[in-house]
């Protein structure tokens, strides 16, 4: 697999988004709350994976937006190609589904953001700028899932050797870890904006992930940082 490309410089002004979701109602009133959307433009709509596949192929959006259970297919497998063919895409998923395997293969698979459709509504247009920008939305029960299982240890430590990161990287993986954006980053370290990416492409290239999710899990699991430090 080629290393991943460089993030995309955050920025709010203007958003080119997919979405996948295979219930027509639902895709509708999510279609219509992204189309009216300050600085979002709804390139596609999509019910089904194969139609998904067509849209990011034509359009490689800024932001792809997707269900998990479609009609011909699993929306993991949609994130996998799409992480793998287009890195600087940012990747949300927005699903029934909270399952611990559900979660994990979708942020193993490259996916930034997970929301569930039953939970409390999400400003949806908010959360997109909000992942372009560095954040990973995602509701509140799969956070107090994913910290549950941090601290209970059900994470257990992968049989890699660990990698060499410097000092520096390790600084930006923790902030990562803690949501800060890559402005936060670069004020907190002292570093220009536009140097952060870099150090992120060298972690993802050192853990061998696509994304920031995925970057977080791994460093987890190698303990090489501490979400209570």
């Amino acid at each position: 697999m080629a290393p991943p490309a460089d993030d995309p410089i955050p920025s709010s002004r203007h958003v080119s988004v997919v979405l996948v979701e295979d219930d027509p109602p639902t895709r509708d009133h999510l279609a219509q709350t992204l189309a009216a959307g300050d600085g979002i433009e709804l390139l596609a709509a999509a019910g089904t994976l194969a139609a998904a596949r067509a849209a990011c192929d034509r359009f490689i959006p800024t932001v792809l937006i997707t269900d998990l259970r479609l009609p011909d297919g699993h929306g993991a497998d949609l994130i996998r190609e799409v992480r793998e063919r287009y890195p600087a895409t940012e990747i949300m998923v927005i699903s029934v589904l909270g399952d611990e395997d559900s979660v994990v293969t979708a942020i193993r698979a490259g996916a930034s953001g997970y929301i569930l459709k039953d939970s409390q509504p999400v400003d949806m247009v908010d959360a997109v700028h909000g992942l372009i920008e560095g954040r990973s939305p995602i509701s509140a029960s799969i956070a107090r899932y994913i910290i549950r299982r941090v601290q209970d240890g059900s994470f257990s430590p992968a049989q890699k050797p660990a990698p060499l990161l410097t000092p520096r990287e390790t600084d930006i993986l923790w902030g990562i870890a803690k949501g800060f954006t890559y402005n936060d980053i670069a004020d907190r370290l002292g570093l220009s904006r536009q140097t952060v990416p870099s150090y992120i492409k060298n972690i993802y290239r050192k853990l061998e992930v696509n994304s920031r999710s995925e970057a977080v899990f791994e460093a987890i699991e190698r303990k090489l940082i501490r979400l209570g430090e």
